[in-house]
């Protein structure tokens, strides 16, 4: 067997060009594209001519946009041990850092593994903060405006409705993420996105272009105040959210939970022995062409002889023999006296576990709540000024998310999305999973957090101790399943493994000198537990995995990362050498298990050993 290279990035672009070329084996060669052939292969499906016109949305820096998606990033994650709370075992996850270059990284771990993503992106509005986008080196730009290097910008910047760009600097910022975000989802996972009129037209666009047309599933209104502002001739009280799935025909929703008040109109006045049930109109209305002249007959109620027409203009739902049959199976009633019109009598025991998802929510709580929950898990509501209430989230996690499934919320902010799954958590025994986004945006007020992270971090620290204390008085906690209420901090950072960078000029001691320095592929005064976290992301293993010193590799450090999703194991060894006794130990490892050590601790006897054993790769 081959030992292979580790390689350090991702591309998108590269992931496209296998999947084209398991489609389309012929039009591939040598990692690169024939056109030609492929344009052979679309055959009529292909589009030509000088001027070809498309419906859609173009703007200033949309092709940079979609490139800006493709650009391998140059950093990784690192673990922040003592930020979290319970981090040796816990699934959730809190990432700070640009949420373009993140999901860059999560793109090969967790690619078809995410259920759900929900997004409260700025809204445009020319007061709010936008990303600016560096095309060149986005993880440089990232580094140097958030002071982790010479400062020479602002990472973030105003928006004004001034600018000749506004709504494409929008768009330019919004684009490369959702590109990316499409691909963790699952092929059964939806996205819901928070927006308002500003961009919410524009939003629709570049979400059919990437997400599809026919996977759009709703444009839901959600009442975010109690009445409109009394400094305008029409007040706006209303938000969207923009609901798409990754795939329409696999996309699995679950109804809204009946409430007290939907169930109590459920009664057995005649006591049916199939149990509670309420009366439905049987009778269809004429508009939109619903009419059908067979259908417009007499039912004859059995009891009295009293003749029933539908109403004016429309007919029945049922043919007489239907009708017939549930009379008889005393399915229709007429009234508590049995001398009203007929109606159908709906059984609780028969209908839908659930009620129908309406497209407008004006029964949630309002961002007066929100600000209000903030107040009572801060002392103050001036903390974070926009948070978005934990009873709209739990409404979306309630429709889309099972017990055991993962959300991710890359504009996370003060953590909402968080705090909303651990509650949710906390009132049906479910295991659902978050991971949080957030960039360290400095939050420019008087309060004690400097940036949003802290925030975010502070808030899911303080809902969990709050559930904590609210369990030591359940008497009932034992019987429960045990609630995951823990989470584990990584931040972006540079990568730990050196990347070659080609030479322009022809210095050749530049060049050996070069040569010289990359006989170490790691940086210096990097970090063991650091490059762990990076190599378990190369190899697509998620973040929560299990990472333990393996006790039988006696004369290395030898690392073991396993995962419940993966059937496969990963070994790391970062020391200089490789004992004998580890390259026998290491040859006995399953056939589909992957060995990861540093090229210059293997011999050239040593990898002759190793080739016929499990998947090797160096560093």
């Amino acid at each position: 067997m081959v030992i292979e290279k580790l390689k350090p990035t991702f591309s998108l672009e590269k992931d496209l060009v296998e999947k084209l070329k398991q489609l389309v084996p012929e039009v591939v060669a040598d990692g690169k594209i024939n056109w030609e052939i492929l344009k052979e292969a679309l055959g009529e499906h292909l589009e030509e001519g000088a001027e070809i016109e498309n419906f859609g949305l173009n703007w200033a820096g949309k092709r940079q946009a979609r490139r800006l998606a493709s650009i391998p990033s140059k950093g990784t994650l690192v673990p922040v041990i003592g930020e979290g709370i319970y981090e040796e075992n816990t699934k959730n996850i809190f990432i700070e850092g640009d949420n373009l270059e993140v999901l860059k990284l999560l793109q090969k771990s967790y690619a078809n593994r995410v259920k759900l993503i929900y997004i409260d992106p700025p809204y445009n509005t020319g007061k709010d903060f936008i990303y600016k986008d560096d095309y060149n080196e986005p993880l440089g730009d990232y580094l140097r405006k958030t002071g982790q290097v010479d400062e020479e910008g602002n990472l973030l910047t105003s928006n004004p409705k001034s600018s000749g760009r506004f709504h494409s600097n929008w768009l330019n910022e919004i684009y490369p993420r959702l590109r990316l975000a499409r691909n963790i989802l699952r092929d059964d996972g939806v996205i819901f996105i928070s927006i308002d009129d500003n961009e919410v037209h524009h939003l629709r666009f570049i979400l059919n272009e990437i997400f599809g047309e026919e996977n759009f599933l709703a444009s839901i209104i959600w009442k975010k105040r109690g009445g409109p502002p009394n400094d305008r001739t029409i007040g706006n009280i209303h938000e969207y959210l923009l609901v798409y799935a990754k795939d329409f025909s696999e996309v699995d929703l679950s109804l809204l939970p009946r409430t007290e008040d939907s169930i109590s109109r459920y009664q057995n006045p005649d006591n049916d022995p199939r149990g509670v049930w309420v009366a439905g109109d049987i009778s269809a209305n004429a508009k939109g062409g619903r009419y059908v002249s067979s259908l417009d007959y007499e039912i004859v109620n059995p009891n009295t002889g009293e003749k029933h027409l539908p109403p004016e203009g429309a007919c029945w739902r049922f043919n007489n023999q239907k009708i017939q049959e549930l009379i008889r199976d005393n399915r229709i009633t007429f009234g508590s006296d049995g001398r009203g019109r007929p109606k159908l009598k709906r059984f609780l025991s028969e209908v839908r576990d659930g009620l129908t998802i309406p497209s407008i929510w004006d029964n949630l709580a309002t961002n007066t709540t929100a600000r209000s929950e903030i107040r009572q898990i801060f002392g103050s509501n001036s903390v974070f000024e926009t948070p978005k209430p934990v009873d709209l989230i739990s409404q979306i996690l309630k429709i889309a998310l099972k017990p055991d499934e993962l959300i991710v919320d890359f504009y996370s902010g003060s953590s909402s999305t968080a705090h909303a799954v651990l509650k949710l958590n906390q009132t049906d025994s479910g295991n659902r999973r978050f991971i949080m986004v957030q960039l360290p945006e400095p939050t420019n007020n008087n309060n004690k957090y400097s940036t949003i992270t802290e925030i975010g971090k502070e808030r899911i620290r303080r809902v969990i101790k709050q559930i904590k204390d609210e369990q030591q008085n359940q008497l009932e906690l034992n019987e429960k399943k045990k609630q995951d209420l823990g989470f584990k901090v990584f931040k972006l950072a540079k990568s730990n493994i050196k990347i070659w960078e080609d030479h322009k000029n022809t210095d050749l001691q530049a060049f050996q000198s070069s040569l010289f320095d990359f006989e170490n592929p790691l940086v210096e005064e990097w970090n063991e537990a650091d490059i762990v976290t990076e190599i378990q992301l190369l190899e697509g293993f998620p973040l929560h995995s299990k990472i333990e010193q393996v006790s039988n590799f006696s004369e290395n450090r030898v690392y073991q990362i396993s995962s419940e999703y993966i059937g496969h194991k990963l070994f790391i060894c970062l020391e200089e050498k490789l004992k004998p006794e580890t390259i026998v130990q290491v040859n006995s490892l399953a056939s589909e298990d992957v060995f990861i050590c540093l090229d210059n601790s293997l011999t050239d006897e040593a990898k002759l050993q190793l080739a016929d054993g499990c998947n090797i790769k160096t560093i």
